[in-house]
């Protein structure tokens, strides 16, 4: 990008079709996340055949990321790929009405998910591109066009939720349909830019990077935090639903941790600074054995599960936050993209795959409540890799 090359600062201008972009992603995101699983249960579907359909967006994260992002780097061409993978994803959901059994169903959603799920790490490489200079990641601006994702999440969860209460969950596949298109329609209006692609020299290896502990231990944190967080992303609808929760007050509540999500992205910086990014990577890691502890002993106690959503603040979008910090650091210019699909897919593949099946064997055989506790072990392994990379790394800071 010209603004991020040369150094200039880069314009709101330059700045709003990434937020629309990522306002309509994460809309559809939050629609399909949090009903998919409803959905299913609707079609009559038990909770271990559920997770294992859920599991289908972590498995794809485990080799279409890095694939679309290679490409994308090898290219420049990652907005071009960005509208691909949307018109792809559209098409594919018209499969999604046609209930040609179980199969048939898991091929659609792992073409769904193999074209949605590579395009935040190409998304949040152009991002970065355009937010980064002078060598420092401006987690300012960063945290502004950020924002306006969870703005879409939550505004996805309450209406949709209100709809589902209200008309029953038969509509969920012409509503992934929409989604899909607005989708679609908001890569339209994103710069087709292309980043310089110096054919004459090899692409730089991540290999050297991959071999550095610190990296190793930031990846091992990042495993161990995603998977405690399969409990929500997979299992919390589900969970509410058990618990008497009527679908309005899921997406109320789903909406509770997106309002503290919002918060955390428009003023990040100014917590950031205050301590290393390490050091946030420890504190969030530990904010999520509270939230896990909270959920699953007390659900039942609506003010209780409030207080557990307003700690996403801290167990996702700081964590994030600090992840993309950490990974333009590690991964500049022609490796940004294959470190963001990395971060994708050893960060929220592995343990995503290995949650939901995880969660569906523990939830069908012993409830939905010990897939909590579980997820409470993980997210102290992650408070003890996150020291790790603490004590390797030093005190790197975002450029704010």
């Amino acid at each position: 990008m010209p603004a991020a090359a040369s150094g200039q600062a880069v314009s709101r201008r330059q700045l709003a079709p990434f937020a629309l972009f990522s306002a309509c992603y994460f809309a559809h995101v939050g629609f399909f996340t949090s009903y998919l699983p409803l959905w299913l249960k609707s079609q009559g579907m038990g909770l271990l055949a559920i997770s294992v359909l859920t599991s289908v967006q972590a498995t794809t994260r485990l080799f279409a990321p890095y694939a679309w992002g290679a490409l994308s780097d090898h290219t420049g061409e990652r907005v071009a790929l960005l509208r691909y993978c949307a018109a792809a994803a559209l098409v594919a959901s018209l499969g999604l009405a046609l209930g040609w059994g179980y199969v048939w169903l898991g091929a659609v959603l792992l073409l769904i998910y193999t074209h949605t799920s590579s395009m935040t790490p190409m998304s949040e490489a152009a991002l970065a591109e355009l937010v980064s200079r002078d060598g420092g990641f401006n987690a300012r601006r960063y945290g502004r066009v950020r924002l306006w994702g969870s703005v879409g999440f939550m505004l996805s969860v309450l209406l949709f939720g209100m709809w589902f209460d209200r008309f029953g969950m038969q509509s969920f596949p012409a509503l992934t349909w929409v989604t899909l298109l607005i989708l679609l329609a908001s890569s339209a209006w994103m710069p087709n830019t292309k980043e310089a692609v110096h054919t004459r020299h090899p692409r730089p290896p991540v290999w050297p990077i991959l071999r550095e502990r610190s990296v190793q231990w930031l990846f091992v944190s990042c495993f161990f935090q995603v998977l405690s967080h399969t409990g929500i992303n997979v299992f919390f609808s589900l969970y509410l639903d058990s618990l008497g929760y009527s679908k309005t007050t899921i997406g109320l509540l789903w909406a509770v941790s997106v309002v503290a999500e919002v918060a955390w992205f428009f003023t990040q910086s100014r917590w950031l600074s205050r301590f290393s990014l390490p050091a946030w990577l420890m504190l969030s890691a530990a904010a999520m054995a509270v939230r896990m502890l909270l959920t699953a002993s007390s659900a039942s106690v609506l003010w209780v599960l409030v207080l557990a959503q307003t700690l996403h603040a801290l167990t996702f979008a700081a964590h994030h936050g600090v992840c993309i910090s950490l990974l333009s650091h590690h991964f500049p210019g022609r490796l940004r993209g294959r470190g963001q699909a990395l971060y994708t897919v050893l960060g929220y593949g592995c343990p995503g795959v290995l949650g939901a099946l995880a969660g569906g064997y523990l939830s069908s055989k012993y409830g939905l409540a010990l897939v909590y506790w579980a997820s409470l072990a993980m997210s102290l392994i992650a408070v003890g890799c996150a020291y790790r990379v603490w004590r390797l790394q030093g005190s790197p800071a975002a450029r704010l």
